[in-house]
């Protein structure tokens, strides 16, 4: 089945599943279909970018609206079947046709509530403080601290004042390093170019570092990395750079994304030229690498700590019960054999406006002594 018969057969299943069972009656019934059936007209028209410039974003934002929406209506839709079959299988027929308008309705219901509270929590990242332990660290690197922005998606639904609201909470942490690991953009330079300006106030005192995530490549790699360094974020692209902090020194290095070399063969990400001709002496070495999946890799070289994003946590029930079977680590602080992994759940999103359950972030991290 194509994929255009498949988003088109969903509002079909839902409508003849929810619909009747709602005593709305048949014109209501049609009158539902249709809404539907709209979506999955919207939806791919919106992320295409089509239409009068002029309405483009109010079109966009009633595209990605509509599938959160149409999405998590589905799977309630998919959920209330599979507890309708529970109760003609348990309970006498009375009591479970009794329960058929009352679990269409709080479908819908419950279908609303997650939409709203879903985008109020994406529009609002939190700060997640979180302590890495490593082994061997001096006294000197006891509490140094990287702000990591991750998975921004500046794009169709955000904009400049989402942008700067981050980079005033960054900031506004004081750290020593802040880190943006990828998937910054969604969209080319002279689309937007003035939505990203306010990252050139990002300022920390051993600076700002960027790394290239899948998206950056969608979108035209090439121009973002030149458009990145003149807002004065240092690029590590399998580079490295060594920051000196009360005496001691430590290894900042950043690959290029894992899926770089599918657009260009010479982008290939690559762990240990990261980390190639770095002092022998350094207290720590820490990688941005903008997928988890670089980790095994990461850890061979050598690097103490891997700090990452993409998966976004699965962005919004129930999708982040899934992500963890394309990625290694899905969210949060994890250990790969010497190594500790941090996966910072995305402070932007991807498509819907929905964060339901799985809460947007910047992370304030703390480089501590392990005990």
């Amino acid at each position: 089945m194509s994929p255009v018969w498949l988003l088109f057969s969903l509002p079909v299943y839902i409508g003849f599943r929810l619909l009747p069972a709602l005593s709305i009656g048949p014109w209501g019934v049609t009158a539902g279909i249709a809404l539907l059936l709209a979506c999955c007209v919207v939806i791919p028209a919106s992320v295409r970018r089509v239409g009068n410039r002029r309405y483009q974003d109010l079109f966009a934002w009633i595209g990605v609206l509509s599938m959160g929406f149409f999405s998590s209506l589905f799977v309630l839709t998919f959920l209330r079947d599979l507890v309708l079959l529970g109760a003609d299988l348990l309970l006498p027929g009375p009591r479970a046709a009794s329960i058929v308008e009352l679990s269409a309705r709080a479908t819908v219901g419950l279908t609303c509530f997650v939409t709203i509270a879903g985008l109020i929590i994406a529009r609002r990242p939190r700060v997640v403080e979180v302590d890495i332990p490593v082994t061997g660290l001096p006294q000197a690197l006891h509490g140094f601290s990287i702000a990591q922005i991750s998975d921004v998606h500046v794009g169709s639904t955000i904009k400049r004042g989402f942008v700067e609201k981050i980079v005033a909470i960054a900031n506004g942490l004081k750290t020593d390093v802040i880190a943006v690991t990828g998937d910054l953009v969604d969209g080319s330079v002279p689309e937007l170019s003035r939505h990203t300006a306010p990252l050139a106030e990002l300022a920390a005192p051993h600076g700002v570092f960027f790394v290239t995530g899948n998206h950056e490549y969608y979108s035209g790699e090439r121009a973002w990395t030149a458009e990145i360094r003149r807002l004065g974020l240092c690029v590590l692209k399998n580079q490295h750079v060594v920051l000196h902090h009360d005496g001691a020194s430590l290894v900042i290095a950043g690959v290029t994304d894992a899926s770089a070399h599918h657009f260009d063969a010479g982008e290939r990400s690559d762990p240990a030229a990261a980390l190639r001709g770095a002092p022998a002496d350094v207290a720590v070495k820490i990688l941005l690498a903008h997928q988890p999946i670089s980790a095994p890799a990461a850890a061979k070289a050598g690097f103490d700590v891997q700090l990452s994003g993409h998966t976004h946590g699965g962005q919004f029930w129930p999708w982040n019960l899934f992500v963890r079977f394309f990625q290694p680590f899905t969210g949060g602080l994890h250990r790969l054999n010497d190594m500790m992994v941090y996966v910072n759940r995305g402070t932007g999103y991807w498509g819907p406006p929905n964060r339901f359950g799985v809460p947007s972030e910047i992370t304030r991290i703390r480089l501590i002594v392990s005990v």
